[in-house]
């Protein structure tokens, strides 16, 4: 594998090693497809090294059956590498219309509770929290307090969210971000979502 050379060595007190093994935050953004999707493959990356992880749905619906869940599901069960818990809050985190907004917001500010409690346990090594951006954009979860919390959790817990429209300051605070945009996509000549490429 090539040897990453960093253009700034930070005066901090740290090893080369020490380093490269800080706990990260991720955030995956922007109008594109395939946040999530890069998110999961990231909990497979985890997977195989073993750490157990905590995966968070904030919008996605409970009743969708995505196949990013079934299959690290298997894996997690597998006894091959980490271990897999998959958290959907009801109905609450769900995409629906805005007419249940207020049991939405309820939801995703106890789903956010869960996580901070996971993360004071230290329960897993690595969290996605997926489409938690929109909770933050939309003002059911204070953003600051998010940053504050990601920022003291301790032991070497890796974060990655997912979501469009990332609050700056989330953004600003972030060890890793990705934008992804859009080029091209086969909604723009009316094809809809297909088995196998969305879900």
């Amino acid at each position: 594998m090539p040897q990453g050379k960093p253009s700034v060595v930070p005066d901090d007190g740290l090893t080369t090693r020490q380093r490269r093994n800080r706990p990260l935050v991720v955030v995956h953004t922007g109008i594109g497809k395939g946040k999530s999707t890069a998110a999961f493959g990231l909990a497979l990356r985890a997977w195989n090294q073993g750490w157990p992880i905590g995966v968070f749905q904030f919008v996605k619906s409970a009743k969708w059956k995505v196949g990013e869940e079934n299959a690290l599901r298997v894996l997690g069960l597998s006894g091959e590498g980490g271990s897999v818990d998959w958290h959907k809050m009801g109905e609450g985190w769900s995409w629906v219309q805005r007419d249940a907004q207020m049991d939405n917001e309820e939801k995703a500010r106890e789903g956010w509770e869960q996580v901070k409690r996971d993360l004071a346990a230290e329960t897993y090594k690595l969290y996605v929290l997926d489409e938690f951006a929109y909770p933050m954009h939309w003002g059911w979860v204070d953003t600051d307090e998010v940053v504050s919390v990601l920022r003291d959790r301790p032991g070497t817990q890796h974060v990655v969210i997912t979501g469009r429209n990332a609050p700056e300051r989330l953004v600003g605070f972030a060890d890793l971000v990705t934008d992804m945009s859009k080029v091209k996509h086969p909604m723009d000549a009316g094809q809809k979502g297909q088995r196998g490429i969305e879900w």
